[in-house]
């Protein structure tokens, strides 16, 4: 595999491995006081710009992936390396743990993980050894008689004779795991290399430690959210239903519920609360378990639950607003009935059609005085699915949004048709298709939710 391109930065050449073998010394020229002055200011101002420049670079990254990326590139640099390796594994045991490679493969890193873990530099840097506070450097790894069997195995087989490791470990941050530079030929980092990699590597904990806490905070906000939505979809004969929720990284309001009524008969909803973070959620909570109870009572009438939804936030929170749609299912009839408050129209898709459902305008919950719209009625063919989604899914596109509804339509559009009988499918074709870079890896704020029901 061909070495990647390394950063060029101020004062660091990456292009030339420092040689173990000193040439002897040359004789110096004597020179004034001055200039010998001036040439150690300018090492020095050169030092700060390096060291600027990469913290510049690793400050902007906002996720944990490009900012480990960030830091094996850099750190090559720093110590005239062109291939490396980065283990996140925090001593406390609180993840996430990661590895991440440079001009390695995911091939060559399963062989690099067969050695002994203690045989290695960054094994000992990630065992807590003592002396592994300022590196550990093994500037002729095929010529040491002790260096373990396999480990001289991989060398030889991946092409490196020396490495050099250090710890990622800061008195605020604990260490939180190691990184680890290979040379193509013997060799290890001069003493100015060694200091300024240290000091990077030291900025570079503190900002991976913010970012895992970031990543963890995240993490913690999508697991109450989950909670927070149904476990499982109900099984109704005539009918299959698929969900697919992305919560945004501060927790936001949307949610979908299923459930099923007597008859045979089924309940739909999603819904939007709005604003983000944890007073969102539990607001969200607080109106999903409220219509499951409204439509127990009279699912057959969309109006009539959304009309004591809306009396029900007017009164309990009256400077909160919210979107809703439920939709009554006859799954045997293959039978619609749905009204919306200010939500997004559902969009059928089968075999003959593509298109949505004419709904009437309506304010969202909480912003009149007093909530009505009249029902929609449709008949799903067999073999038609109807999708339900909140305007998360449009908005986190970033186009206006009548170009979100026709990219929302193509995208439907597109679905392979020997895919359009399985809901989960449908589901996922639409979320790749309208949000290609992924949804886990977005910064926007909206939550997306989907909700697909295939009638037989």
């Amino acid at each position: 595999m061909s070495a990647p391109h390394l950063p060029k930065v101020a004062g660091i050449d990456p292009e030339v491995p420092v040689s173990t073998h000193t040439p002897a010394p040359l004789t110096e020229v004597p020179g004034p006081p001055g200039a010998f002055i001036q040439d150690r200011l300018a090492g020095w101002v050169s030092d700060l710009t390096t060291l600027h420049e990469l913290t510049e670079r690793l400050a902007a990254t906002s996720t944990l992936d490009s900012a480990l990326d960030e830091l094996l590139q850099a750190g090559a640099a720093l110590v005239g390396a062109r291939r490396g390796l980065l283990v996140l594994e925090p001593a406390n045991g609180e993840g996430p743990c990661a590895t991440r490679g440079l001009g390695l493969t995911h091939a060559e890193l399963g062989h690099f993980e067969t050695v002994p873990r203690a045989a290695t530099g960054l094994g000992r840097v990630l065992d807590g050894l003592p002396d592994t506070a300022n590196g550990i450097a093994g500037p002729d790894l095929l010529g040491e008689q002790d260096l373990d069997p396999r480990h001289r195995e991989v060398a030889t087989r991946l092409g490196y004779a020396a490495s050099y490791a250090l710890p990622l470990a800061s008195e605020a941050a604990g260490r939180l795991g190691a990184a680890l530079w290979l040379y193509d030929e013997p060799a290890e980092p001069a003493q100015k290399q060694r200091h300024l990699a240290g000091l990077y590597a030291r900025y570079a904990t503190e900002h991976l430690a913010r970012l895992i806490e970031l990543e963890r905070a995240r993490a913690d906000v999508a697991a109450v959210a989950e909670e927070l939505l149904p476990r499982r979809l109900p099984r109704i004969p005539g009918v299959q239903l698929a969900a697919r929720h992305r919560t945004g990284p501060r927790g936001g309001g949307d949610w979908y519920d299923a459930l099923p009524l007597p008859d045979r008969t089924l309940g739909l909803a999603v819904g939007s609360v709005g604003g983000s973070g944890p007073s969102a959620m539990a607001a969200m909570g607080r109106l999903r378990a409220s219509l499951r109870a409204y439509a127990v009572m009279e699912g057959e009438d969309p109006v009539a639950v959304l009309s004591d939804l809306e009396l029900l936030l007017r009164l309990t929170e009256p400077a909160r607003t919210a979107t809703a749609l439920f939709a009554y299912c006859e799954p045997a009839a293959r039978k619609v009935v749905l009204a919306g408050a200010g939500h997004t129209p559902p969009l059928i898709l089968g075999d003959r059609r593509c298109e949505y459902v004419e709904t009437t305008l309506s304010a969202p919950l909480g912003m009149l005085a007093c909530w009505e719209a009249p029902s929609v009625e449709f008949s799903p063919a067999p073999g038609e699915t109807v999708l339900l989604y909140t305007d998360g899914l449009l908005r986190r596109t970033g186009d206006a949004m009548d170009r979100a509804f026709a990219r929302l339509h193509s995208a439907a559009a597109s679905v392979p048709k020997a895919d359009r009988h399985d809901p989960a499918a449908v589901a996922d074709r639409v979320l790749r298709t309208m949000l290609p870079d992924g949804l886990d890896r977005s910064d926007s704020t909206e939550d997306v939710v989907i909700l697909a029901a295939h009638f037989d």
